[in-house]
C-alpha cells in the first residue's frame, strides 16, 4: 500500500513537471489582481474600474481589488503602475488623461507609450457640447459663426485645466479656428452651474452630468463629441453630422499593464475584458452611464493611445496650455 501511495505522488510530480502540467500549475491569474485608479472614488474612471472588477471573476476565477491612488492629475497612480512588477497582478484602469498628460506635463515619471503594455479598451463615452439658453445659436454652425464674429467674447467652462472637457473644447477651437475663452472650475458640477446661470456661454460635459439639465430645458445641447449619436440622447447630432470634421473625441476607459508583462497574461486579460464588456448585463450598466462597451484587442488599444498622444500634443501646442 505504501509503495502504491509513493507511486501516486510520483505521478502527480511528473504531471506537474510536464509542459501541460506546468501550465496548469502556473495558470494566470492564481491570486487576486489589483486595479489601480488614479482618481478619487465615484468618478467615471472609478465607476468603470469597479464595474469591471465585479464582472471579471466570472471569467478568470479570481478577485479584483480596486485601489484609488489619486493625485497630480492622475499621474501618481499611473507612475505607480508603470514601476510595478510586470507580472499581471497590478494594472492601471485609466481614462484619456493618460494620453492627455503626455502632452500637458513637461516632466512625468513615466512614458505612456514606452512604460505600459496596452491590454484593452473597456468602454467609451462622448462629451456633449451644451450652451446657455441665452446664446443665440441652435446649431454648431451658428455657434461657430457667432464665435468668429465676436472673437474673445464667448467663453466656456470646464472641470479644470487638462480635463476631457477642457481638451474637447480646445480641440473644437482648433478645428473651427475660433477664439473662445476658457474659464476653469474645480469640478463638473460648478462648471455646469456656471453655464446654467449664464456666467459662461458653453461647456462640454458627459451625459450623466448633463442629461437631466437638458431634459429640464436648463441648457441646450448642440452636438456630441463621439463617433455616433448617444443612445440616451438620440436627437443630438455628432460633430461630423453637424458639419465639423476632426473634432470627434470621446472619453475612453481602458486597462494598461506595466511594460514587459508577458504576452500570454495580456491576452488572457484582454479576452476576459472583451467578454465582460460585451455581456448583456454590462451593456445595460454602461448604458446607464451614457457609455458604450468596447472590449478591444491590445493592438487596437495601442493604436488609440498613439493617435491620442499625437492629437493632444497638437492641441496643447496650438493652445499653449500648461498644467496647473
Amino acid at each position: 500500500m505504501r509503495g502504491g501511495k509513493h507511486c501516486f505522488v510520483g505521478l502527480i510530480a511528473l504531471a506537474l513537471a510536464a509542459p501541460g502540467g506546468a501550465a496548469i500549475a502556473q495558470a494566470y491569474p492564481s491570486k487576486p489582481v489589483r486595479f489601480v485608479v488614479g482618481f478619487t472614488p465615484d468618478g467615471g474612471t472609478d465607476i468603470n474600474a469597479r464595474l469591471l472588477a465585479a464582472k471579471l471573476p466570472e471569467f478568470l476565477g479570481q478577485a479584483f481589488v480596486v485601489e484609488n491612488r489619486p493625485g497630480a492629475g492622475s499621474n501618481l497612480g499611473s507612475e505607480y503602475v508603470a514601476k510595478s512588477p510586470p507580472d499581471g497582478y497590478t494594472m492601471l484602469v485609466c481614462t484619456s488623461a493618460v494620453a492627455i498628460n503626455m502632452a500637458l506635463y513637461k516632466k512625468l515619471g513615466y512614458d505612456t507609450l514606452r512604460d505600459f503594455a496596452p491590454v484593452s479598451l473597456f468602454s467609451e463615452a462622448p462629451n456633449i457640447l451644451v450652451v446657455n439658453n441665452g446664446v443665440a445659436a441652435r446649431t454648431v454652425g451658428e455657434l461657430v459663426e457667432l464665435a468668429r464674429a465676436k472673437p474673445g467674447v464667448l467663453n466656456y467652462s470646464s472641470a479644470g485645466s487638462g480635463t476631457s472637457q477642457h481638451m474637447s473644447a480646445e480641440l473644437f477651437k482648433l478645428r473651427t479656428k475660433t477664439n473662445i475663452v476658457h474659464v476653469p472650475y474645480k469640478g463638473t458640477a460648478p462648471s455646469l452651474t456656471a453655464v446654467i446661470a449664464g456666467d459662461v456661454d458653453m461647456t462640454f460635459a458627459n451625459i450623466p452630468a448633463i442629461i437631466q439639465h437638458v431634459k429640464a430645458g436648463r441648457v441646450r445641447p448642440l452636438a456630441s463629441s463621439g463617433d455616433q449619436r448617444p443612445e440616451l440622447m438620440p436627437d443630438v447630432p455628432t460633430m461630423k453630422e453637424a458639419g465639423l470634421t476632426g473634432a470627434a473625441v470621446g472619453v475612453w476607459y481602458g486597462v494598461l499593464a506595466p511594460a514587459g508583462t508577458p504576452r500570454e497574461v495580456v491576452d488572457t486579460m484582454a479576452d476576459a475584458i472583451r467578454k465582460a464588456a460585451r455581456s448583456p448585463d454590462m451593456k445595460q450598466r454602461l448604458a446607464e452611464q451614457g457609455a458604450d462597451p468596447v472590449g478591444s484587442t491590445p493592438e487596437e488599444f495601442g493604436r488609440v493611445l498613439r493617435e491620442d498622444v499625437a492629437r493632444w500634443i497638437e492641441v496643447v501646442g496650438a493652445a499653449g496650455i500648461r498644467a496647473d
